[in-house]
């Protein structure tokens, strides 16, 4: 036990002069190294004294004896590769070593259990940093589902940006949210590398978490919501998928959450929609299902613009409607010329970006007028 000492001072010696990452670590990390390479080859005598056959099966007791003393913070300092490189080091020095500290007849049989020995902390180590790598992946698991269901609640204060930092997200630009149905025999795991693997090919910061049956995917870097949401489409499971408008950064990302969860809750009145689809093309259905907030757009950003421009428009679309979308029945209807029909629809495609010659926007049209007429607003 005498030379434990004397072995640990030469093995922290080769370290400095060998291993320039060791050089480069704090005061206080650079003791703790110390204190395993102390602790490992302690560790060795005392199992070689109390002459072991093999070291064979005290994996949990030899990680314990040998790092048990270091924080486990000191596995996010060192890596694998290092530790590795500090083990094999430390065997080294005894090996280089022991013969002066033994009598002869004794030193084959040390050096074969110093090799014994050696193949034990180095499983000890691998178990140290899987277990490590498995605390942190849960960990990050846990606050990634956190960090989505704050966006999702509008709850997206400085803390939530904190930790989606501390995630990777990069928060280089605006922001939609995707939402689908989770995909079958995946694991949450396997299907979160996936997703942020694809995002970071398309150049977006992707956040996921599975919420019941669903998938929700923040993706930052957006320029256009339609392309982002292609881009992760096919990791979503059968069924809608939907993505909410583009905001503009993490902290605004629950106006996007709030349009496509209403999107996804009525995507049923669509079955035909495209995958992805976004969630203003869905405004009809959910300003059905009771959205308030699509119904205010419906009146405000369509019904309004319609009934300000020229009020003949309105009584041109209505006639349009109740002709089953004729141009000559409509022109019989209110007593004007066919062109002058076709001139109005234009008119009114232009300012609300909805043509009423095509069954998807006249269905919008038609919706946004009940609705305006319910709403009593007037010029």
């Amino acid at each position: 036990m005498r030379s434990t000492g004397a072995l640990s001072t030469a093995a922290m010696a080769r370290m400095e002069t060998d291993m320039p990452w060791f050089r480069d670590l704090s005061a206080e990390d650079r003791s703790w190294v110390g204190v395993i390479v102390q602790a490992g080859i302690r560790s060795f005598v005392e199992w070689y004294r109390d002459e072991s056959p093999a070291p064979d099966g005290v994996g949990k007791e030899l990680a314990a004896s040998v790092f048990g003393a270091a924080p486990r913070a000191l596995a996010g300092v060192i890596t694998l590769q290092q530790t590795v490189d500090l083990v094999r080091l430390s065997i080294e020095v005894v090996e280089s070593n022991v013969d002066s500290l033994l009598d002869p007849a004794d030193a084959p049989d040390v050096h074969a259990a110093v090799l014994r020995y050696a193949r034990e902390v180095a499983f000890a180590t691998a178990e140290v940093y899987a277990r490590a790598a498995e605390l942190r992946g849960a960990w990050d698991a846990r606050l990634e589902a956190l960090v989505v269901d704050s966006v999702l609640r509008s709850e997206t204060d400085e803390a939530v940006l904190s930790r989606a930092s501390a995630l990777g997200w990069a928060a280089r630009g605006e922001v939609a949210v995707v939402l689908g149905d989770v995909p079958a025999r995946r694991t949450e795991t396997d299907l979160f590398d996936a997703v942020r693997r694809v995002a970071r090919a398309a150049g977006m910061d992707a956040l996921c978490a599975v919420q019941g049956d669903r998938l929700v995917v923040l993706l930052g870097g957006v320029s256009d919501a339609r392309a982002a949401a292609g881009a992760v489409v096919d990791l979503f499971g059968d069924g809608p998928v939907i993505v909410g408008p583009v905001a503009e950064d993490l902290s605004q990302a629950h106006v996007s959450a709030r349009a496509a969860v209403s999107a996804h809750r009525s995507a049923s009145g669509w079955p035909e929609a495209p995958r992805p689809v976004c969630s203003s093309d869905l405004l009809p259905e959910r300003a059905l299902a009771g959205d308030g907030h699509a119904r205010r757009h419906l009146v405000e950003e369509v019904y309004l613009p319609l009934l300000q421009a020229r009020g003949t428009l309105i009584e041109t679309l209505a006639a349009y409607f109740q002709t089953g979308a004729s141009i000559e029945g409509t022109a019989r209807a209110l007593f004007v010329h066919p062109n002058t029909v076709r001139y109005r629809l234009r008119q009114a495609a232009e300012l609300t970006g909805y043509t009423p010659s095509m069954a998807r926007d006249r269905f919008t049209l038609e919706i946004a007028l009940v609705l305006g007429r319910q709403s009593g607003r007037e010029l």
